[in-house]
């Protein structure tokens, strides 16, 4: 059975991602579009860099148009958050990109976007497994025969349409009066064009490293770590670049380098980010972050007179909340935000363009930015730890956690346990440590945060022997 989860449908390539498979998501979202009426406007499609997702874009094309739904089709790879901004923009009700985000290389999927450029909610993609199910031959039209009926359109302006916005975002004069020097690091990925223009537009130099399109992603996971980012530090300390900038392979997670080459990791990019909009630049309002986001946006937000919000991981209940409270923006410890005003998703062109803005205005390096708020609100240091298993014991450390809901013993004192993603254990000196399922990869997942890394490490430690991982 074909499964949604957090990031959409993502499976191994040549095992489940094969045509016949990604034509029957193609055959649901074309029966979920005629069961909630939703033929008549156009479906946006967009793809990656990663191996068959262009042609797995034409194998959902050829359904769509086969079914009588017009296709905007893009006349190169384009980041997620394109496809999410013209949905928004453009008043449409789906998008699709094909991307399997920051998974293995051997990976691929279907990310699905609905009415207002947002991730679909859990019961629509419910909706939409039930539909694939149920679905017994596909009918598709040959790709060109519908690009030559007019059934399937290549859209170039969208491009122009989703920079411009972000540059009316922008305070693109103080980006042009400091004319910084940044390193790309483009992890083979799709966001590289809209980031190049932008920072060309306003006046920054801007080099690339792996450009090229690599179907392995040069033998590395394509997801921004400081692990992933080594060679990019490198280059940023030798070649003397201010900043290094990198994000994964459909642009929506980012990672920075300051210009003496230390890892500015997700959260830390958050924390300056919210300070920097409300602080700087006058923004009002809270804070929204997963689960597994850092704490030190509950103090920033508080020393504001706000509230920081706190969501189960997966980037609809962000949005979601992001709306609801009308929060200056949202993000997650894996390197996804978005700030209000933008798209209802997850877009590092944006952040890393903003973020840019930030170090140009403050006239502070990302180092120096982040000791002040260390300074004001205390150290906090994330540990994470991706556990393994045997597919049959997860009904097993499922009971064990969920169920019988057990806990190793802690040297501290327990404050709360959340369960409603996961297990998260707040602690009463205000660390934390959260054990959940990832929703895109067969993996235990335990994120901690205290004070200093030695006893987030052991939290994480105390896990892992106590399931015996």
């Amino acid at each position: 059975m074909i499964q949604f989860g957090t990031g959409g449908w993502r499976a191994v390539i040549g095992v489940d991602f094969i045509c016949d498979n990604v034509r029957r998501v193609a055959a649901g979202v074309l029966a979920l579009a005629k069961e909630q009426n939703k033929t008549d406007k156009p479906v946006i499609i967009g793809y990656d860099r990663r191996f068959l997702s262009d042609s797995a874009a034409k194998w959902v094309a050829e359904v769509l148009a086969a079914g009588g739904i017009d296709v905007w089709f893009l006349h190169r790879s384009a980041p997620t958050p394109l496809v999410m901004h013209t949905v928004k923009s453009k008043g449409l009700y789906f998008g699709i990109e094909i991307t399997a985000s920051h998974n293995p290389s051997n990976y691929n999927g279907i990310k699905l976007i609905v009415d207002e450029g947002r991730d679909a909610p859990l019961e629509t993609t419910h909706r939409l497994e039930e539909l694939i199910e149920a679905v017994e031959t596909v009918d598709f039209v040959a790709f060109d025969t519908a690009v030559e009926e007019g059934k399937i359109v290549y859209h170039r302006d969208l491009f122009n349409d989703f920079i411009d916005d972000i540059l009316e975002l922008l305070d693109v004069q103080a980006l042009r009066k400091r004319g910084l020097r940044v390193l790309f690091d483009t992890m083979h990925g799709s966001g590289t064009y809209p980031l190049q223009v932008i920072f060309h537009t306003a006046r920054c130099t801007i080099d690339t490293i792996h450009l090229n399109k690599d179907a392995y992603f040069g033998g590395q996971m394509p997801a921004p770590t400081e692990k992933t980012l080594a060679a990019l530090s490198n280059h940023v300390i030798k070649d003397g670049y201010d900043l290094g900038i990198a994000m994964d392979g459909d642009g929506d997670r980012l990672g920075i380098i300051d210009s003496n080459g230390k890892y500015i990791g997700a959260n830390e990019i958050l924390c300056m980010l919210y300070y920097y909009l409300v602080k700087y630049k006058g923004w009002k309002g809270p804070v929204v972050r997963n689960l597994a986001t850092t704490h030190m946006l509950d103090k920033i937000a508080e020393s504001f007179g706000e509230k920081c919000y706190e969501v189960p991981v997966g980037f609809k209940y962000i949005s979601s909340k992001i709306d609801e409270v009308d929060a200056v923006l949202g993000g997650e410890s894996s390197g996804g935000l978005t700030v209000r005003g933008h798209i209802h998703g997850k877009d590092s062109i944006y952040a890393a363009s903003l973020f840019a803005e930030m170090v140009c205005v403050t006239g502070k390096t990302p180092t120096q930015i982040m000791r002040a708020l260390e300074a004001q609100f205390g150290k906090y240091f994330m540990v994470e730890d991706n556990l393994h298993f045997a597919p049959e014991l997860k009904s097993e450390i499922e009971d064990i956690i969920m169920v019988q809901k057990k806990l190793p013993d802690f040297d501290v004192e327990v404050e709360r346990v959340n369960y409603e993603d996961g297990c998260k254990v707040y602690f009463k000196d205000g660390s934390f440590v959260i054990c959940r399922f990832s929703g895109t990869e067969p993996l235990l997942r335990i994120f901690a945060e205290s004070s200093t890394k030695k006893v987030a490490a052991k939290y994480i430690t105390d896990f892992r022997e106590f399931l015996e991982l």
